[in-house]
């Protein structure tokens, strides 16, 4: 192959946007020369490569748009120290059936048992596998959607909403919410029912959400609606948060006996 004809390929890639291949094909090439590989399996080895990366790229971009608050797997999950999870439920729930089926998941536990990391951990993989997925606390969202309503821009933020195919919605029951936030939770709930999936987490039982959301009428619709389709994963454990701390007060307690002792 002659430099210029070389040159020409480069250049080609550089306008296809091939960009992995452009940083991989020196290299490659050189090795393909040697081995006498032939040019189908060039060919195959490159484009294979070029799309992998393209996948990958556009995981990473899923991921960067849904707003989560940090970056948590199952694989860094503790299943050990919360043995009231059913490990193999929540490997399930990891294949996307449930994304596949338009089915709601609900964690509920006190604060610190793992409901958020759990929440995220799943959107990650939503998001990793391209499906449209968002973060919100939702004392965050319903200040958003108070704002819409404000602004007259309710139903353009109800329809851009609905139409994630993971929505994920924490939080719920920390903060007291008003008759008309209970309003607009409602109408989004009802835009997603049978549509799309949404994940939720609380520190509060089913039979509180009527203070929840501030009227009993409201709490029996909205939870009419996402417990249809639902699977609810009940976490009876202590917090992680108390755990670490109780850690960390032993090691602190063990650095001070040493230096008494030494």
């Amino acid at each position: 192959m002659n430099e210029l004809t070389y040159d020409r390929i480069k250049d080609n890639l550089e306008i296809l946007g091939m960009k992995h291949t452009l940083t991989i094909i020196d290299n490659y090439l050189e090795a393909a020369i040697h081995d006498k590989t032939n040019v189908v399996e060039v060919l195959d080895y490159l484009l294979s490569q070029e799309a992998k990366a393209k996948r990958s790229r556009a995981s990473e971009n899923q991921i960067k748009m849904a707003g989560f608050p940090f970056r948590k797997s199952l694989d860094t999950f503790d299943f050990d120290f919360q043995p009231s999870i059913d490990k193999e439920q929540i490997m399930e729930l990891a294949t996307m059936r449930f994304v596949e089926n338009r089915e709601n998941v609900v964690f509920l536990g006190t604060p610190g048992v793992g409901k958020t990391h759990l929440a995220v951990s799943l959107g990650m993989i939503a998001a990793s596998n391209r499906y449209s997925t968002h973060y919100f606390n939702c004392h965050e969202l319903i200040s958003i959607l108070n704002k819409a309503q404000y602004e007259n821009r309710l139903e353009e933020k109800l329809k851009v909403l609905s139409k994630y195919r993971v929505l994920i919605i924490d939080e719920i029951g920390y903060l007291p919410m008003d008759i008309q936030g209970a309003n607009l939770f409602f109408q989004l709930i009802t835009r997603r029912y049978e549509k799309n999936t949404t994940i939720f987490t609380s520190n509060k039982a089913f039979s509180a959400w009527d203070e929840v959301f501030s009227d009993l009428t409201i709490a029996s619709a909205i939870l009419d609606r996402i417990l249809h389709h639902c699977q609810v994963i009940s976490i009876k454990g202590e917090s992680y948060r108390l755990k670490e701390r109780k850690e960390l007060m032993k090691e602190k307690q063990k650095r001070i006996n040493t230096l008494f002792n030494e």
